[in-house]
């Protein structure tokens, strides 16, 4: 079915419309705000999906519309608001990070962080691009969650958070390369997969959902 990463989209959609509709939680939902978050994260993310579509990966048009923007179709641009406006859900519901236990042991990953950009940018001369890639992204979410005060690497939360994302990369990430609707260059990857997940798709989700949880919290904060 070629609507089939449409519906993709409007599915991982459908648990957020249900929370709204529900006055319980509708006050704490600032659904502009996220959808705000989630458009400021996706340029770059774009920007990396656009230059690399044909090479490091690429759409199966059986599962796709024929429309595109950018070179990609417009499911993956629906990709970059839905799933993270549906994670940014689910990280409201976990208590309050200023209420979260500061894990204060746990400064030194931030600096593991750091060192990722230089071993991320050494992977990608040496071919292996899209490892390479994710590993800057690592090393940049460390400098970002330093630089912008957000702390989250530090807070009991964001670890419960990442529980969660990664059960839902399996389940939702399993379902779109187990069709397949992405397809992948091997040549520009480790080759290790997690069922039929390349390995570097756990990092991309990681540090997409962390991108938006440190924004959100950023200008929720200010």
């Amino acid at each position: 079915m070629k609507f089939e990463y449409l519906l993709f989209n409007l599915i991982v959609t459908a648990g957020p419309i249900v929370f709204q509709l529900n006055h319980q939680i509708k006050h704490i939902s600032k659904w502009r705000l996220k959808l705000i978050t989630n458009g400021i994260v996706m340029i770059p993310y774009i920007i990396w999906d656009a230059l690399v579509t044909g090479s490091h990966w690429w759409f199966n048009e059986t599962y796709t519309l024929d429309f595109r923007l950018f070179g990609l179709p417009i499911e993956e641009w629906l990709f970059f608001l839905t799933v993270p406006f549906g994670c940014l859900l689910v990280w409201e519901t976990l208590p309050d990070a200023k209420l979260s236990k500061q894990l204060r042991s746990l400064g030194h990953i931030r600096t593991v962080l750091y060192a990722a950009v230089p071993v991320g940018i050494w992977v990608f001369s040496t071919g292996k691009q899209y490892t390479g890639l994710v590993l800057c992204c690592f090393g940049i979410v460390g400098l970002a969650d330093t630089f912008l005060g957000t702390d989250l690497l530090l807070q009991s939360k964001t670890y419960t958070y990442l529980a969660i994302v990664l059960g839902l990369i399996v389940v939702f990430n399993g379902y779109l390369t187990a069709r397949p609707v992405v397809l992948y260059g091997e040549a520009y990857q480790m080759g290790y997969r997690i069922l039929t997940i390349p390995i570097e798709d756990f990092g991309y989700g990681f540090t997409l959902m962390l991108f938006n949880a440190m924004f959100y919290e950023k200008l929720r904060n200010n």
